[in-house]
Order: C-alpha cells, then sequence, then structure tokens
C-alpha cells in the first residue's frame, strides 16, 4: 500500500503529463467544433480582414473525424473458449448506457488521441458496475517500465465550483484529493484573474492553494484510502494510433495544417468576390466631376466635387473633356481559388484514407463494386481502430466481471474478443446474396445472423422464434424428427447375429 508522500508524488508527476498534453488536446477539440482562426495570413490580410474571418471555417475537421467513428458499433463481448457472447456483460454495457456514449469514447480518441474507460463497483448494486468513458483532457495512466499493457497507476483530475478534484487509482487502493481552484481550465482570462489574487493572498496561501490534501472521510462517508477490491487500475486507455515509443496519434493532429490553408484561400476568395469580381473601370484624361455650389438664395459660390458613391448606384457619369476616355480591366477569375481548395481537399482525403465522396459531395454514375473499392481505405483505417480499441474493451469486460467477483470468468476474457458491427457498408441486396451462398456451404445459422448486424440478443431472440414457429408447423416439425432419426448403420462386411446364411452353392 502506498504512503500519502508516495500518492502525493504520483499525483504531482501525472498531473503535469497531463497539463502537458492539454494544448493539442484543446486545440484538436476547437477544431473540430469548428472555431478555426485565421492562419497562414499577411500582417496587412490580417490586420484588414482577420475580423471579418474570425467566425467562418470550412470545417473538414469533422467530416474527417466523424467518418470512422460512424462504423464503430460493439455488439458484444464473447470470453475463451465460450460459443456465444456473453449476455450479463452486454446487459451491464446498456445499463450504463455506453450504446451511445461508446460513441462519444471512441470520438474523443480520435480527436484527442487518446480516451478512457473507468470501471468501478457500484455500492447499491453489486451485480451491475458503474462504467464510464472518460475524457483524455481529465485522465491519465501510467505504465509499468517497458509495458504498454500493465498499468501502474491511473489519474483523473477534474473541477467542480470553486474547487480542483483529482482520485488516484493504484492496483490495491484508491485515493481522493482535492485543493482550492488555483484556475479555471480552458479559460484564458483567468490568468489575469489568478495575478490579481495574489497582491491580497496571505502569506503561505500561495502555496497551499496549489497543494492536493485528502479529502475529508466525513465527508466522503468512506475511508480516504480505500481498498481497490479488483486488485487492477480499474483506468483503462483508448489509444487511437499507438506508437512504440511516443503518444498515440490523433486523426485530427494532421488535419489542421490542411484546415488552416482551406480557410485562407476561402477568405482571399471572399475578399476578391467584394473588389474584383466585377469589371473594375477608371476615367483617364479628365478632371473630377464638380457641381456648382449655391447658397440660401440660389446664387453660385463655389463648386464641390460629385459624390463617387452615387455613379456606383446611378450607374451614369456625365464626362467632359476632349482627352477623356474609359479604361477598364478584367474581373478576378475566382475558379482559380475554388480549383486550389479542390486539390487541398483531395490532398486532405488521401492523407486520412478519408473517402472522396464524403469530403466533395460530388458522385457520378459509380457501380457498387467502385464505391466499395472507393471506401477501401477508411474500412482498413476503422479495423485498425478496431483492434486498438478492442484490445482496451476487453481489459475493461474483464474488470467488469473481477467488479462482480467472477474470477474465472475475468481469466477467461484477457484471451476474448470484443464483436462489432461490419466495417463495410453493403446494400441488403448484395449482404443477403453473400450469406444465401454462405449457408449453402454450411455455415451455421447463428453465425449468418451475426454477419447480418444482429446483435447476439438479438440473434438469441431470432433462434427462439424459429424454434416457436417450427414448434407451430407441423409439416417442419415432423421434417425435423425425421432428420433426428438415426440412419441406417454402416455395412462393415460383419454377418449380423442370430441369422443363418444360406451356403454358397456352386455353380
Amino acid at each position: 500500500m502506498a504512503t500519502l508522500p508516495q500518492a502525493l508524488e504520483l499525483v504531482s508527476l501525472l498531473e503535469s503529463e497531463l497539463i502537458r498534453r492539454r494544448a493539442e488536446i484543446d486545440r484538436n477539440g476547437e477544431y473540430y467544433r469548428g472555431k478555426q482562426p485565421l492562419k497562414f495570413a499577411s500582417d496587412d490580410f490580417a490586420k484588414f480582414h482577420g475580423d471579418r474571418y474570425r467566425d467562418f471555417s470550412d470545417n473538414w475537421v469533422q467530416v474527417v473525424a466523424d467518418s470512422p467513428v460512424e462504423r464503430l458499433d460493439v455488439t458484444g463481448f464473447q470470453a475463451s473458449g465460450e460459443e456465444k457472447a456473453d449476455k450479463d456483460l452486454w446487459q451491464i454495457w446498456q445499463m450504463n448506457g455506453l450504446d451511445g456514449d461508446s460513441q462519444l469514447g471512441f470520438l474523443g480518441a480520435v480527436n484527442s488521441a487518446r480516451s478512457f474507460v473507468l470501471v468501478w463497483g457500484d455500492p447499491d448494486d453489486e451485480e451491475t458496475p458503474i462504467v464510464t468513458f472518460e475524457d483524455a483532457a481529465q485522465c491519465i495512466v501510467a505504465y509499468e517500465p517497458g509495458s504498454r499493457v500493465r498499468r501502474r497507476a491511473g489519474l483523473k483530475r477534474w473541477q467542480d465550483g470553486n474547487k480542483d478534484f483529482a482520485t488516484l487509482y493504484l492496483p490495491g487502493e484508491l485515493w481522493k484529493f482535492e485543493r482550492p481552484l488555483s484556475r479555471q481550465d480552458k479559460s484564458p482570462q483567468m490568468a489575469d484573474v489568478d495575478e490579481a489574487m495574489r497582491l491580497w493572498l496571505p502569506p503561505g496561501a500561495e502555496e497551499r492553494r496549489r497543494t492536493w490534501e485528502p479529502r475529508d472521510e466525513m465527508t466522503l462517508g468512506e475511508p480516504n484510502p480505500q481498498p481497490n477490491p479488483m486488485g487492477l487500475v480499474p483506468l483503462v486507455e483508448l489509444p487511437n494510433k499507438p506508437m512504440l515509443v511516443d503518444d498515440p496519434i490523433s486523426d485530427v493532429s494532421g488535419v489542421v495544417a490542411m484546415q488552416d490553408a482551406i480557410n485562407l484561400v476561402w477568405a482571399q476568395l471572399f475578399t476578391a468576390s467584394d473588389y474584383a469580381s466585377f469589371p473594375q473601370r477608371v476615367v483617364l484624361g479628365a478632371e473630377r466631376p464638380m457641381i456648382p455650389k449655391l447658397n440660401a438664395a440660389g446664387e453660385i459660390v463655389g463648386k464641390q466635387p460629385v459624390d463617387l458613391d452615387r455613379f456606383a448606384v446611378d450607374r451614369v457619369a456625365w464626362i467632359t473633356g476632349k482627352d477623356a476616355k474609359i479604361a477598364e480591366w478584367q474581373a478576378a477569375n475566382l475558379a482559380a481559388y475554388t480549383a486550389i481548395i479542390e486539390v487541398a481537399v483531395g490532398h486532405l482525403a488521401a492523407q486520412t484514407r478519408t473517402p472522396q465522396h464524403y469530403l466533395i459531395g460530388k458522385m457520378a454514375n459509380l457501380s457498387g463494386d467502385a464505391l466499395l473499392a472507393a471506401e477501401t481505405g477508411l474500412v482498413k483505417r476503422v479495423n485498425e481502430k478496431k483492434l486498438w480499441f478492442g484490445q482496451a474493451l476487453r481489459e475493461v469486460a474483464r474488470l467488469i466481471l473481477l467488479a462482480r467477483g467472477e474470477d474465472a470468468k475475468a481469466k477467461a476474457m484477457r484471451a476474448g474478443s470484443v464483436l462489432w458491427a461490419d466495417s463495410e457498408s453493403r446494400s441488403y441486396a448484395q449482404l443477403a446474396d453473400a450469406l444465401v451462398k454462405l449457408k449453402d456451404i454450411g455455415f451455421p445459422f447463428e453465425w449468418l445472423a451475426l454477419r447480418y448486424g444482429l446483435t447476439p440478443t438479438e440473434v438469441a431472440d431470432v433462434v427462439a422464434m424459429r424454434e416457436r414457429e417450427a414448434e407451430m408447423d407441423p409439416v417442419a416439425a415432423a421434417t425435423a424428427m425425421l432428420a433426428q432419426r438415426p440412419g441406417p448403420e454402416p455395412d462393415d462386411g460383419t454377418e449380423p447375429e442370430g441369422e443363418d446364411v444360406p451356403e454358397e452353392v456352386p455353380a
């Protein structure tokens, strides 16, 4: 069991790493929401047009992030050595609302390079542990040296009201800490407030604000620290694209630069559209038109320039002078800007393995096979995520079983599998035709039903319906009985006992 100084040291180390990660996590989240500042612009362009396009974004980040998540659907869990999916695990998954929350967790991992799942027992219902997906901005896991699987410690840090809270998860126990709020997350303005507060804080108060203290047991209504009955760190990391010696990679991080370039070209296109989208004309060799200036009696007392804005409205001008002439230059070619944007979106599609018809929005007369081929990169990308997310979710299922006290099933789940819906998008006609052909070569009905897209629970319901229909149909029942009767014994060349066999009569 860790001592209080050891626990505080772990909290400090994990919090420092969590703070280091926050900048990229926050930036990717803002880009996903379409809050994208204008980049790559010259100082003059940013000075005159930066505010004009402050709230504009041609948001491709969201499309890139959503495209794999919409094909990540968990349908069940199956332990090693079992023929069917585990019904209890699926019930716990649904009771915790993870049908929907898992999509949030997968999206968080795609955006932030990782997300987390926390498993803990429910004191009010020992049969149904509490399972929640957690954001990468609040959680971190430390691993044993040289391992990406064995978890040494986990930390969840969050803010509520005027306090910071942290929970340290260790294999043997759980520690809960708190401290006065030092700075509000995601609020740069709080830096000024924080500086102002230092002016009137008493000596030593600043240090106390940044020091974690164990939460009061009376307030919690439970011991602190408290034992961890599972014997494992209950916080599991879902890495998006893990590396051997570095952080996982977000699908969004590589899109940010191209997204900035696309937004800039759009801003330049809009500016050109305002100023140069029509032929521009200029008067040469003539003085600026003047009109008489009259006093109250109607007498001419001087001259004043004509309001040039009236020419834009009236579209008529009288020009005098024998050398006066009109010249013009052509309108800007706005198609050049859109061509650049299309090339940039095409590069983005290739780099992220996102199908072009997801981004461009134009489709020709393509066959079903051509569409499947166009989505091959996305399907491979989804299957890659299933591999890493599935490994983590298998560990989550193991923790659920340990929280329920089912140690034998938990051990079998270590080598089990997570069941997913099909990554490919097929028409019902294609899918039905393929399943019929698989049935003809001997694949069982339950396996075919899973391939059709039903969850294991739905498959069990369909099997029960088929059995009831067979009982109600006498012809089907008789056929089933005949199929169950033993056939004739094979002829092995021996003579049956108790029967006289006539001797062979020579010819």
